[in-house]
């Protein structure tokens, strides 16, 4: 089993509407949230904290561990991810080859962006208008 750890990165936006950060990956073609497999002897959280900032430069405060979301990643092996809503304290996202894009979005139009069924439902686990 592949293990990995994440976040779902939130502001209340411009406007004052929530948004949520999404990155795109060229290798996959894909949008979905920062994540990333666990180093060793490294904690879940602290992964998800390095991994949010690796992929979209910013840096985080964990908030709440939302439910953690297994598949099958694109090697058919199983994976678990756990991942927290996160709330930005700064930093600029830099495009690299590992996520080309760094989006933010509104509920509706990261419904509609979103690859993946279980990113969608994690994305409505935050709760009413998700």
């Amino acid at each position: 089993m592949v293990h990995a750890a994440g976040g779902l990165v939130v502001d209340a936006g411009a406007d004052g509407g929530p948004r949520v950060a999404m990155v795109h990956r060229p290798k996959y073609n894909d949008w979905s949230f920062p994540k990333g497999k666990l180093l060793d002897a490294e904690s879940h959280s602290e992964a998800a904290r390095r991994e949010v900032e690796e992929e979209t430069g910013l840096r985080c405060e964990l908030e709440r561990e939302l439910g953690p979301i297994e598949y099958r990643d694109h090697q058919a092996r199983r994976k678990i991810v756990r991942y927290w809503t996160m709330r930005p304290l700064g930093g600029d996202f830099v495009p690299s080859a590992e996520v080309d894009e760094l989006r933010w979005a509104g509920p509706v139009e990261a419904q509609a962006l979103l690859t993946y069924e279980h990113d969608r439902r994690l994305l409505r686990s935050l709760g009413p208008g998700w």
